[in-house]
C-alpha cells in the first residue's frame, strides 16, 4: 500500500482520536481527519503546529516520519520511531558486525545503479549517456577510482543544458539548486523511514561515515534515487519561463510527489516509496548474508 504525505504551512493541531490523525484548523476550527494507517509521512512548515504527545506516539508506532521545517522553510529535522521491526536486535548487530569487503562491495553496487540510473535520464530526454555508461563499467570494490565524481561532473554539466544557460550544482547555489536540496530532502526522509522499517539502523552507513551525520546509511542508499528527484526537478525546469528564488506551495508539493513517482524493479513499475523498502529489506539480507546484491530499481525510460 501506498502511505500518503501530509504537508502542512497553516497553523494546525493535530491529534488522534479512534486510530484517526484529527486535524484542526486553528483559525477557523474546522476540523477533518485521516487514517493513520494510510499514512507515510507529515511535513511540518510553521512554528504554530501543534501535535499532541499521543499523536507523535500513535504517528511512531506506524513508522510514520514527522519532518520539521525550518525557518526558511526547509527540511531541518526528522522524527523516526526507535523499534518499528520484530527482529531489529538481530538486524542491528548483523548491520554492525558488516565486513569492510562487504561494505565496499555494497557500494560498489550502489554507485554502478546510480551511475546508470543518471545514464538513462540524459538518454530519456536526447542526451548522450556513453561516457556514463563507460564509468559505471568501471567501479570497483569501495569505488576506490572515485567513478562516481567523474559521473557526477559529467552528469551536471549537461542534464540542463539544453534549458539553461548555466548550471553548478552547488547546495547554495542559485535556482534550481533550491529545488533539487528539498526534494533530496524528502528524498533522504524516505530512505531513513524504509531503512527503519527494515530494522536498521540509519546512523552506520556502507560508506559515508562523518561523525556528526546521523543518517549515514540513508545517504548512503539514497544515492541511486536521486535521478529520479533530478527528473522532476528537470520537467518544472522544462515548464517555467523563470526559476523560482522562493519555493511555492506548489512546488513543494510536486516534489513532495518523488514519493510515488514510478520505478522499475525487476521489469514491472513500482512506486519510489515501494521501491525503497525492497532495497532496505535487500540490504538487511546483504548484511544476514542471505543475499550478495542489493535491489535497486531503474529509471523508467
Amino acid at each position: 500500500m501506498i502511505k500518503r504525505t501530509l504537508f502542512f504551512s497553516n497553523p494546525f493541531y493535530l491529534r488522534t482520536c479512534d486510530e484517526q490523525l484529527v486535524i484542526i484548523k486553528k483559525e477557523t476550527e474546522e476540523e477533518t481527519s485521516q487514517p493513520i494507517e494510510d499514512l507515510g509521512f507529515l511535513v511540518l512548515d510553521h512554528p504554530q503546529i501543534t501535535v499532541s504527545y499521543t499523536a507523535i506516539q500513535k504517528l511512531a508506532e506506524n513508522n510514520v516520519a514527522i519532518i520539521y521545517c525550518d525557518s526558511k522553510h526547509l527540511p531541518a529535522s526528522m522524527l523516526l520511531p526507535l523499534h518499528s521491526h520484530s527482529i531489529q536486535n538481530e538486524r542491528f548487530r548483523h548491520q554492525i558486525k558488516a565486513s569492510e569487503p562487504l561494505k565496499k562491495q555494497l557500494w560498489k553496487q550502489t554507485i554502478e545503479i546510480k551511475i546508470k540510473n543518471q545514464a538513462r535520464l540524459l538518454e530519456k530526454y536526447g542526451g548522450n549517456a556513453n561516457h556514463l555508461r563507460r564509468l559505471a563499467g568501471e567501479v570497483k570494490s569501495g569505488d576506490t577510482k572515485n567513478r562516481e565524481g567523474l559521473a557526477a561532473r559529467y552528469y551536471w554539466d549537461h542534464l540542463f543544458e539544453p534549458y539553461l544557460e548555466f548550471f553548478k550544482r552547488e547546495r547554495f547555489g542559485e535556482s534550481p539548486n533550491n529545488l533539487l536540496n528539498y526534494g533530496y530532502a524528502i528524498l533522504r526522509a524516505a530512505t531513513a523511514r524504509a531503512l527503519v522499517g527494515s530494522g536498521l539502523l540509519p546512523t552506520l552507513g556502507i560508506h559515508h561515515h562523518n561523525k556528526y551525520n546521523a543518517f549515514c546509511l540513508a545517504d548512503d542508499i539514497m544515492e541511486p534515487f536521486r535521478p529520479f528527484l533530478d527528473e522532476i526537478v528537470l520537467e518544472m525546469v522544462m515548464g517555467m519561463s523563470c526559476l523560482p528564488e522562493d519555493l511555492t506551495t506548489k512546488h513543494k508539493a510536486r516534489l513532495l510527489q518523488i514519493v510515488v513517482e514510478d520505478t522499475r524493479l525487476k521489469g514491472s513499475l513500482s512506486p519510489l516509496m515501494v521501491a525503497l523498502s525492497k532495497t532496505a529489506a535487500s540490504l538487511a539480507q546483504c548484511f544476514e548474508g542471505i543475499r550478495k546484491q542489493l535491489v535497486y530499481p531503474e529509471i523508467v525510460n
